[in-house]
């Protein structure tokens, strides 16, 4: 692929509400996805002329997409605590030893078919929007984004002990609440 294929006007037709939708999982606001993915396909369009053509139009696209969230992040950590605690979690209980009770439920569900159903994933985002912003943030940027414990630790200051409790509470929430939501339905 060379710079001569990229084609700019057919951007926002072709990739908009993709991109859109990928943002919208990981930072949770309709608005701030719309400015991400604006600010995305701006960028893009003020450097299309250094497009080397060693991915396709739409993994070039994606790619400046992360660099933008990845960016919104760092920009936000400033404005969130990111201490082990958390007010959201009140509704779950913890024994002395900081496991979950009542444990959650073993679910027995084939994941390749579990990622097909629609109503699965409505459910799963619902779930995710339910998690404290700190949670969401820190469980995207592990669970989907795919930075290392490491560069999580450094970007948001916290321990490697920290950030395993915060992802284990996060998962445990989302499990909660996929039972509550999704498995009471199979």
């Amino acid at each position: 692929m060379s710079e001569e294929t990229l084609k700019p006007e057919q951007w926002v037709e072709n990739y908009a509400d993709m991109l859109y939708r990928y943002t919208l999982v990981r930072v949770k606001d309709p608005d701030v996805a719309d400015e991400l993915v604006q600010a995305t396909l701006f960028a893009a369009l003020k450097s299309q002329h250094t497009f080397a053509g060693r991915s396709t139009e739409k993994t070039w696209l994606f790619g400046i997409l992360k660099h933008k969230t990845m960016d919104h992040f760092r920009s936000a950590k400033k404005n969130i605590n990111v201490d082990i605690t958390d007010t959201d979690t009140d509704r779950i209980q913890f024994d002395t030893t900081g496991h979950m009770t009542p444990s959650p439920n073993n679910w027995n569900v084939d994941p390749e078919k579990a990622t097909e159903n629609k109503e699965l994933a409505q459910v799963l985002e619902k779930c995710m929007n339910g998690l404290s912003e700190k949670f969401h943030r820190i469980f995207v940027l592990k669970e989907i984004e795919g930075l290392s414990s490491e560069e999580i630790c450094k970007e948001f200051n916290i321990k490697p002990t920290n950030l395993w409790v915060m992802l284990h509470r996060a998962r445990n929430q989302l499990k909660l609440c996929m039972e509550s939501n999704w498995l009471t339905k199979e």
